[in-house]
């Protein structure tokens, strides 16, 4: 077999063919940054957000990168210093966020991100990123994941669309971490997510955010 493809390739090339060089599909890598600092990100050694440094509690658009390995960097905004880097082997066509939760790497974990929707309806995960332990979600007066603990991605559930009331409770409790309110459309999929710390202030407070996979 392995003759047979080198002599193929040689008749290609005397006969002219044009031969093209195999380029790896591309896949999503985000990053979210659940630390109270701003930081900066590079891939491959290349600085990636030159426009500023990313914020406590926001995410990245999906980042385009080639299938294969990769090597994610973190600095502290204004530091020559790496925090931490993070190595990723790319498959072909997925998508993968990376939640920061503190200046090392062992204060970070990634999760494969989900893109199907049942038609009709919105999906809803959620990743709990923050210092609030387990938590309890409930979309308007349906409680959609129970328990969800820290690093954890819960499954996804197809959600009615339009502005939805989502509320945040310690797991278990009555105890309110957050009331707020976010806008779903039909056969998107979200992924909302926790950062911070309750009771604390500045960029170490708790808050949710939401991301659009798809």
């Amino acid at each position: 077999m392995l003759l047979a493809v080198a002599i193929t390739g040689v008749l290609s090339c005397k006969n002219n063919d044009n031969v093209f060089p195999t380029k790896n599909p591309d896949s999503g890598f985000r990053i979210v940054n659940a630390s109270p600092n701003t930081i900066n990100y590079f891939l491959n050694g290349t600085r990636l957000n030159n426009s500023g440094g990313l914020a406590s509690g926001v995410a990245t658009s999906y980042i385009n990168v080639t299938a294969g390995q990769q090597n994610f960097q973190f600095k502290l905004d204004g530091s020559p210093d790496i925090l931490f880097g993070w190595p990723e082997k790319m498959p072909d066509s997925v998508g993968y966020t990376l939640y920061i939760t503190g200046n090392t790497a062992d204060k970070a974990f990634r999760v494969q991100d989900v893109f199907a929707v049942d038609t009709g309806f919105a999906a809803l995960g959620f990743v709990n990123a923050s210092a609030a332990g387990d938590i309890d979600v409930a979309v308007g007066d349906t409680m959609r994941f129970k328990k969800a603990s820290f690093k954890a991605q819960t499954e996804f559930k197809g959600i009615s669309t339009g502005e939805r009331d989502v509320k945040f409770y310690k797991a278990g409790t009555t105890t309110l971490l957050k009331d707020t309110t976010f806008t779903m459309s039909l056969n998107r999929v979200y992924t909302i997510y926790s950062y911070g710390t309750p009771g604390a202030k500045g960029s170490s407070q708790f808050g949710v955010a939401i991301t659009t996979n798809l």
